[in-house]
């Protein structure tokens, strides 16, 4: 099958590669002219474990290619639309402008019959105003098809997904029923299309939910909204933890082994950040005060200001860290991307807590074994140091702030002999504090019970010098 990916970032790019892998012929359009020759080179513009291959593999074989001319999106059989919809400038809301003048560019070159299927996330009523674009081609169906992956995990999680979304006109009815007059509607032929691209995927078992349009919108922002809420309610939980001298990674390995909680998301640490959970909570939020659903906009604030306030909190532990006065202390940080096995650092709480501690006046160095290039260029007033040794050397203070695996393999005694003062805060609760305690250290997590060695933390801190 003949297949576009219109938009060609993050999500597009592992989806493009993805198809051509199942056997599809697929054109990538993208805007940006340096992204479209880079992955028509066979290399992604960002990090992503095992997408690579799959780019080299489709250029290989013929079937993948990318452009910026919407022309070589002319006969294929279905368009995903995956532009990006981020936070508006002036409000929490979608940006959906990337989106309808993708859409406006595509109108041209659609054949007859062919399908236009969204995979962005975006609000409730999205769908309606592209149908409202398309009003002039009745002969084109139009359809929703949501994406779960994950940074980190994109590849595996496109070509093995835990389900198959389809959002359709009329639903389950609309897709599987008959008219009046025993014709099929356009929900079916929709159906039909999204079937034949993930046959594959079918084939093995993976399940299929078909739906009408509102729910497919809403499907991917709930998904993300649940997993904040669990991230920020162990968050939460931490602090409670501290203060009750509780340790929050044994309450959440006994919630976790409750079938009905579960143990996945349910991790105590720094919280979470990237491209896409903050921005859909808060769009998720806005759509919430549109329709006038109070409760769903109330929860949502609380778990938004949950989640930042960790930060603020991994900062003051830092500070209480260095004896109460972190000005002109020596720390590095471990780890710039928002999470492990990805280069994006957009909203990284890493960074932020790093710029925290630098405007309190640290001297701060800042190490990652693949976002150092995209942090360096994006705050140029902190330190980078590409390998992880030399960040460590005369470090007071050492923050584990992205849980990389190089990172909780450390070794205690190596790393004790590079630094000036054995302290850590491992604000992903991730280190085996025992082990790094044994080597005399003195270890922080966030709402466990793991404490410095030998009494108070300030005990022994030497005013810094100048």
């Amino acid at each position: 099958m003949k297949i576009s990916v219109i938009g060609c970032g993050y999500l597009g790019a592992v989806h493009a590669a993805t198809l051509a892998s199942m056997g599809h012929t697929v054109a990538g359009i993208d805007v940006d002219p340096a992204r479209a020759e880079q992955l028509a080179g066979g290399r992604a513009p960002f990090f992503e474990p095992g997408l690579d291959e799959l780019l080299r593999d489709g250029r290989a074989t013929g079937r993948l290619s990318f452009s910026t001319d919407f022309a070589d999106a002319a006969g294929a059989q279905i368009h995903f639309l995956c532009v990006g919809t981020p936070q508006s400038k002036t409000s929490d809301g979608a940006d959906l402008s990337y989106l309808v003048s993708a859409t406006k560019s595509l109108l041209p070159h659609l054949r007859r019959g062919a399908a236009v299927v969204g995979k962005s996330t975006v609000p409730v009523g999205t769908v309606d105003r592209l149908g409202r674009m398309l009003a002039a081609r009745p002969d084109v169906l139009l359809g929703w098809n949501p994406e779960f992956l994950r940074q980190g995990t994109a590849v595996k999680d496109t070509l093995v997904p835990d389900r198959l979304v389809y959002g359709v006109h009329g639903g389950k009815e609309g897709a599987f029923g008959r008219r009046s007059d025993g014709t099929q509607g356009p929900a079916r032929g929709v159906t039909a299309v999204l079937d034949a691209v993930y046959e594959p995927l079918l084939r093995a078992g993976i399940p299929r939910l078909v739906c009408n349009f509102a729910t497919a919108e809403l499907i991917k922002s709930a998904s993300n909204a649940y997993l904040a809420t669990k991230v920020s309610f162990i968050n939460a939980m931490s602090e409670l933890c501290d203060a009750a001298g509780a340790d929050v990674t044994e309450l959440s390995e006994a919630m976790g082994m409750d079938p009905r909680i579960g143990n996945r998301y349910l991790h105590a640490g720094l919280g979470f950040g990237g491209g896409c959970l903050p921005k859909d909570i808060r769009s998720f939020r806005a759509q919430a005060q549109a329709l006038e659903v109070r409760s769903v906009d109330d929860w949502m604030g609380v778990v938004d200001s949950i989640n930042l306030g960790q930060r603020a909190r991994t900062a003051e532990v830092a500070r209480e860290l260095c004896g109460g006065l972190i000005a002109g202390r020596t720390v590095t940080v471990l780890g710039a991307a928002f999470k492990p096995d990805t280069d994006d650092i957009r909203d990284s709480p890493a960074l932020d807590v790093a710029l925290r501690l630098a405007s309190a006046g640290a001297h701060v160095t800042v190490t990652d074994p693949k976002a150092i290039n995209n942090s360096w260029m994006r705050y140029p007033q902190l330190r980078f140091e590409a390998s992880a040794m030399r960040a460590l050397e005369g470090a007071e203070l050492v923050l584990l702030l992205t849980e990389w695996a190089e990172y909780r393999e450390l070794s205690p005694a190596t790393v004790g002999q590079l630094v000036r003062r054995r302290t850590m805060l491992d604000a992903r609760n991730v280190l085996d504090a025992a082990a790094w305690q044994a080597e005399g250290w003195t270890v922080r997590g966030l709402g466990t019970r793991a404490a410095p060695v030998g009494g108070h933390v300030s005990a022994g801190w030497p005013r810094p010098a100048g």
